[in-house]
């Protein structure tokens, strides 16, 4: 680093003896940042370059408030917002969060799609895509594909699908050192060769399934040229069809939108001996902002020009389309087989059935975005919306369910003050007392009007439904 930054790098090493900043960013899907602002629970301050993103102080504990449980906001490092909010999404994409857990930027891609469109979110380690699902459901996002698949099977099923990607690749981590030392350790057993391997096969298997057209972000928390700019440099390579193009939005764009991305760098092309256009791909520095860095380099595919290549690709699609059995087949026609309190209940739902295919597996009752291939064969955590599950003729609703709902879709309603002390023990599963006469049947537990989870009211006896797994503690 002394080397590459030459004059800047006392300024760099100084910064790493100063405590790391802390960050959330709010829930666009559920509520605007302005009102955001009004109803925050603690002080924050506007993180410039994310206009959902803010900073809070350290002795705070966001995670340890209702509105978190409700899904209001995120907790994020400010710099690893960046690669998620300047990714152009546009509501009805089809949209890939290839190494998305723990779900930082899968949940910004899902807000930003609101509600339309599909998100897959993918990570390999099976552990770690749970916390991924986890996080996804608790922010409401309902037309969401959760997997736990090598790029290389996606890359099977998917073959030129997605109209934005998104790759937030496995590095050797550079950028955390500050906020977690023990990543140092992890960089002393890897280096950097390891994980540049690794993000080279990814890339070039989320190039095959970007549509012509599409756009792909490639993001990592580290400094290191091989990582950044030259992981960019072997795509450019392999893909002449690719572009690197300017992330930052223009001048006016940033003043409509309240944006400053003051202290952003530029790529370094030279560092790598790389070609000139690497130079529109972004470096953020500790010493420069108020954050721990990323890189981040904003590609476009362009339809190939090369036509041998481009009739390669056609008979891969083909040949990938063919082995594919048509997915209607898998689908329960309408509600055929859901029971009749099920029925029942999910009609009581305002516009729930409007859109999306509904699908029982298991006796479980999924929501199913429109436009999905064929996934069998596929390791799937989560296949669209769960609705909930049928026990015995009775219809349980699911916990998603819950935190993807707005309180105007269901009418039975219990809405509680955020100092109302029954919040605190309706989020431990406790049994709480209820004021007035109710009438039998599910009600949808809110803090405000933002929702928690699900009672059941029987004979004015309140039995609490809220997930076990996702209680305060």
């Amino acid at each position: 680093m002394r080397t590459l930054l030459g004059e800047e790098y006392e300024d760099f090493q100084e910064c790493f003896s100063k405590p790391h900043y802390t960050g959330l960013r709010a829930n666009i899907l559920k509520i605007a940042p302005k009102e955001f602002e009004k109803i925050c629970p603690f002080p924050i301050n506007r993180i410039p370059w994310v206009r959902n993103g803010y900073y809070y102080d350290s002795k705070d504990q966001p995670a340890k408030h209702p509105y978190y449980y409700a899904g209001l906001y995120y907790i994020q490092e400010p710099s690893a917002m960046t690669p998620a909010s300047l990714l152009p999404i546009e509501k009805g994409d089809k949209v890939l969060d290839i190494c998305a857990a723990p779900g930082g930027k899968s949940t910004e891609l899902g807000a930003k799609l609101g509600r339309e469109g599909i998100l897959v979110s993918n990570d390999i380690s099976n552990s770690r895509a749970k916390a991924l699902l986890k996080n996804i459901e608790l922010f409401g996002i309902p037309n969401a594909l959760v997997l736990s698949e090598t790029p290389s099977k996606l890359a099977e099923y998917f073959p030129e699908y997605f109209d934005k990607i998104l790759i937030d690749a496995p590095c050797s981590g550079e950028g955390m050192f500050r906020k977690s030392p023990s990543i140092m350790q992890n960089w002393e057993q890897y280096g950097v060769d390891y994980y540049n391997k690794l993000q080279k096969e990814i890339i070039l298997f989320a190039a095959r399934m970007l549509k012509p057209g599409g756009i792909m972000l490639y993001s990592t928390c580290t400094f290191s040229p091989e990582e950044d700019e030259g992981t960019i440099e072997f795509l450019l390579e392999q893909y002449p069809q690719f572009q690197v193009i300017k992330g930052i939005p223009d001048q006016e764009a940033c003043k409509r939108q309240e944006l400053s991305f003051d202290g952003f760098d530029s790529g370094k092309p030279e560092w790598i001996n790389g070609r000139k256009e690497l130079v529109h791909s972004i470096r953020l520095w500790p010493h420069k902002i108020m954050g721990e860095g990323h890189f981040i380099a904003l590609l476009k595919k362009n339809p190939s020009e090369d036509k041998v290549a481009q009739d390669t690709i056609s008979r891969m699609n083909f040949k990938a389309r063919k082995q594919k059995s048509d997915p209607r087949k898998n689908l329960d026609k309408h509600h055929t087989n859901l029971s009749d309190e099920a029925n029942i209940f999910l009609k009581e739902i305002k516009g729930l059935l409007e859109d999306g295919l509904l699908t029982v597996r298991d006796n479980r009752v999924y929501r199913l975005p429109k436009g999905l291939p064929d996934l069998t064969g596929l390791r799937i955590l989560r296949q669209g919306l769960l609705l909930g599950e049928m026990k015995k003729q009775r219809f349980e609703p699911s916990q998603a369910l819950a935190n993807a709902l707005t309180p105007e879709q269901y009418e039975k309603c219990i809405c509680l003050t955020v100092d109302d002390p029954r919040v605190i023990r309706y989020l431990k599963c406790e049994t709480i007392d209820l004021d007035g006469d109710y009438e039998d049947g599910w009600y949808l537990v809110c803090v405000e009007h933002y929702p928690l989870g699900w009672g059941k009211i029987t004979k004015n006896k309140f039995k609490n439904k809220y997930l076990p797994g996702w209680r305060w503690v």
